[in-house]
């Protein structure tokens, strides 16, 4: 693997949903996530990370040192046995007692082959203790890269659409009905926020990601909504990807000063917004930026 990267980094992505769901809310009937009071529309960190993870598993399938830790139909236990299996450590509570005080690098052994081997895990970090049945497991690691909830620019307000169907669920009913209703939840349109970080200290001291997983990062956000159309979805792009790097490992300004600097607002003359063409351009004070800090707009 290629050397970590030595510097920190922050950003800001813009991104927009045209008649879809973004991320629906279990505890809502899978209506889109708002916040409560506000009305401002809300996409978790975890549905942005999933898509992440969905985009590299997507390219780098079969390239090693790739693969994700958390993905569909693989048990995180099958995972943590590989770490231990690949340094000799027993996967039962045979011979287990006493193992830590004969080599007492055997955490750091298990954690490294997890970041080497996944690269969310390089990324994300991940909690890995639930191999239960092992006195050692693969450990806690926390990630270098870090996101925010994304937010809407304006207040939402999903629509409830009606739909019908003519697949009928159940044979008896199809002896008297020929369609079915069923109800879908888009947002008309939202222009949505999300802010990140990258720490280089992690990644020196934890993990190991370099600025060959750095640059992955990046492409997949760009392209995070390019894998994953689906009908619920609707139309989503990425607008615009605007990172900040620092010239040192902790940095040269607060991350909240830098995502100051950044702000978008919608035309004088709309009301509702329905498309990206309804928002002035995205603005960087770069005043409040320091000389140190290159700013790097991708979109």
């Amino acid at each position: 693997m290629s050397e970590p990267i030595k510097n920190r980094y922050d950003f800001v992505l813009f991104f927009d949903v045209e008649n879809g769901n973004p991320n629906g809310d279990p505890d809502a009937g899978n209506m889109p996530r708002v916040d409560a009071e506000t009305g401002y529309g809300i996409v978790t960190d975890v549905c942005l990370k999933r898509k992440i993870r969905n985009y590299v598993e997507a390219t780098r399938e079969g390239k090693q040192g790739y693969e994700i830790y958390i993905k569909d139909g693989v048990p995180l236990n099958d995972s943590d046995a590989r770490a231990l299996e690949a340094n000799g450590y027993p996967t039962n509570d045979n011979g287990l007692k006493g193992l830590k005080k004969k080599d007492p690098d055997a955490d750091a052994k298990i954690r490294d082959f997890m970041c080497s081997t996944f690269y969310d895990v390089r990324t994300f970090g991940a909690v890995m203790t639930t191999f239960v049945k092992a006195a050692l497991n693969c450990g806690q690691v926390r990630g270098p890269v870090q996101l925010t909830f994304a937010r809407s620019i304006d207040r939402i307000e999903p629509d409830e659409v009606t739909i019908t169907r003519v697949a009928i669920t159940k044979a008896e009913d199809a002896e008297r009905k020929d369609t079915e209703m069923g109800r879908k939840y888009v947002v008309p349109y939202a222009l949505y926020r999300c802010e990140g970080f990258v720490s280089a200290n992690l990644a020196r001291k934890t993990t190991g990601f370099s600025e060959e997983d750095l640059e992955l990062l990046w492409e997949a956000i760009l392209n995070m909504f390019e894998i994953d159309h689906s009908a619920a979805r609707g139309k989503m792009a990425v607008r615009k990807l605007i990172i900040f790097k620092h010239s040192s490992e902790f940095g040269d300004a607060p991350a909240h000063k830098l995502f100051d600097a950044v702000s978008v607002h919608k035309r004088e003359d709309v009301e509702y917004p329905r498309s990206f063409d309804d928002y002035e351009p995205i603005v960087i004070d770069r005043s409040a930026i320091p000389d140190t800090v290159t700013v790097d707009e991708r979109d």
